[in-house]
């Protein structure tokens, strides 16, 4: 294929074009929303624009400032709130729903100099690993647009592997950076919990599983915003001290120990593992020995489908809390056809979680996080595939038509029954990207690497996780590999 991402122009290439007289703020914003009307409706990235208001906030360059002074960035519509801008969560239920408040993330986004131009496709409320909503239909993915660009950030993962914009807004509750970006071969870090707090008075996303970060095309614009996101909020509920030596410093400066890296290509769920992810751990593994680093083939000692069935219980219940506080603000109950079918189930589901079943799940993951931290006494990092297989196309079929009907008459299952229905409708998508929600779970940071391109020419990522705190770990071993040139 002859599609390729272009690393040299990214956020700070662009910040710094427009400090040096280069190029205007506007000039860029223009570029970006000519590419967007170029690209969009093949790739369907953007679901929003804000063009108008974000031309004439880059007009007055009085008022641009920061690292990423005047860039364009794209949020995703989802949980990334700004005053009277839609905030649909990807669900025909909120199609008329604009934000009354700018979230702490995205003020913070506009403190590091970035300009919102608009928002991104996502799967309704964030649940899937790919993108397709009712709503809006399939986020593709630029490198061949008869494959997923991956979820539920793939809309922004589409608009920074197309050029629309260097960099965009982006969460993870259980993959949906590092997804996206093995998909689509960007950089994906989900920050350790607490580390881009979304508050104050908000924050217990999905429990601390949930984290809002971006994606971005390198690994310093990775760093350089991770520096400027990272907070200490006194009232959040998750916080992680502040990194004071600065990521983007940290880049070049030597490494103050010698690593020990384990790699494991088995799946946490038992599923099977595509020969196109072993390899690209395998080559990453021959990289990392070439530069010195100790190397042994080994995985934490936790159970992944126990972890991923605590998983399961934690979204049913707070997806029974969301939309029951929905039916408070509009005085009626929601129906059926108002949601997408896993989101009925999920609702249905979640009513008969018990206060003891949530409060075991959380306790679950405390118990994986203990046995990580274990692990990580050995080992400092842990090298995987991001995903056992790379995109799956967009008209791929995850249920039966007798399936369905199962999912439509979830509330007259019993809990465990529901619980049981809840793994068969995920199980197919679960099995494509099994490496990812540990680290959601655990609060460790891990970040999904770019170097493997697959004989059919589509993006492989792979994952490191390391323990809490260290991302700058991840981003040392990440900036190597880019300079060595393994990005594809």
């Amino acid at each position: 294929m002859s599609f390729h991402i272009d690393r040299t122009k990214d956020g700070l290439y662009y910040s710094e074009q427009i400090r040096n007289g280069h190029v205007s703020s506007e000039e860029l914003l223009k570029a970006s929303f000519k590419s967007i009307n170029e690209q969009n409706s093949l790739l369907n990235a953007v679901v929003h624009t804000r063009e108008a208001k974000a031309l004439s906030k880059a007009r007055d360059e009085s008022k641009l400032n920061g690292p990423f002074s005047g860039v364009p960035i794209l949020l995703k519509e989802l949980g990334q709130n700004m005053i009277g801008e839609p905030a649909r969560a990807g669900s025909k239920l909120l199609r008329e729903n604009r934000s009354s408040y700018t979230s702490h993330f995205v003020a913070q986004l506009q403190k590091s100099g970035f300009i919102p131009i608009g928002s991104t496709n996502v799967p309704e409320f964030g649940f899937t690993n790919i993108t397709h909503s009712d709503l809006f239909g399939p986020a593709r993915n630029p490198f061949n647009s008869e494959f997923s660009a991956g979820g539920s950030s793939g809309g922004a993962a589409a608009a920074v592997a197309s050029g629309m914009v260097p960099i965009a807004g982006a969460s993870d509750g259980g993959g949906s950076i590092r997804i996206p970006a093995s998909f689509t071969g960007l950089v994906g870090l989900k920050p350790t919990r607490g580390r881009t707090p979304i508050g104050p008075g908000a924050g217990r996303a999905w429990q601390g599983a949930a984290i809002s970060f971006a994606l971005t095309k390198s690994v310093r614009d990775t760093a350089a915003l991770l520096d400027h996101m990272q907070v200490v909020q006194p009232a959040a509920a998750f916080q992680t001290p502040l990194y004071r030596e600065g990521y983007l410093n940290s880049l070049t400066a030597p490494l103050n120990k010698k690593m020990r890296i384990a790699f494991s290509l088995k799946s946490p769920i038992g599923s099977q593992v595509s020969s196109e992810a072993e390899d690209a751990v395998l080559n990453a593994v021959n990289w990392l020995e070439q530069k010195g680093f100790a190397v042994d083939q080994s995985e934490p000692d936790i159970d992944g489908i126990d972890l991923m069935k605590s998983y399961y219980v934690m979204n049913s219940g707070e997806t029974a809390a969301m939309l029951g506080n929905m039916e408070k603000v509009l005085g009626r109950s929601i129906t059926m056809d108002e949601v997408e079918l896993l989101t009925w189930v999920l609702y249905q589901a979640g009513k008969k979680v018990s206060a003891a079943e949530y409060s075991n799940t959380l306790s679950t993951w405390d118990k994986a996080a203990e046995k990580a931290a274990l692990f990580n006494e050995r080992y400092d990092l842990l090298l995987q595939p991001t995903t056992a297989e790379p995109a799956p196309r967009v008209d791929k079929v995850y249920w039966s038509e007798s399936f369905k009907e199962k999912m439509r008459h979830i509330d007259s299952f019993s809990p465990d029954d529901q619980q049981q229905l809840i793994w068969d409708m995920w199980e197919e998508s679960l099995s494509m990207t099994p490496f990812t929600q540990q680290a959601n779970l655990t609060g460790q940071p891990a970040i999904s690497l770019p170097t493997h391109l697959t004989k059919e020419g589509m993006p492989l990522g792979i994952q490191f996780t390391a323990p809490k705190g260290k991302e700058h770990w991840l981003l040392h071993i990440g900036c190597m590999m880019e300079e060595d040139g393994l990005f594809i």
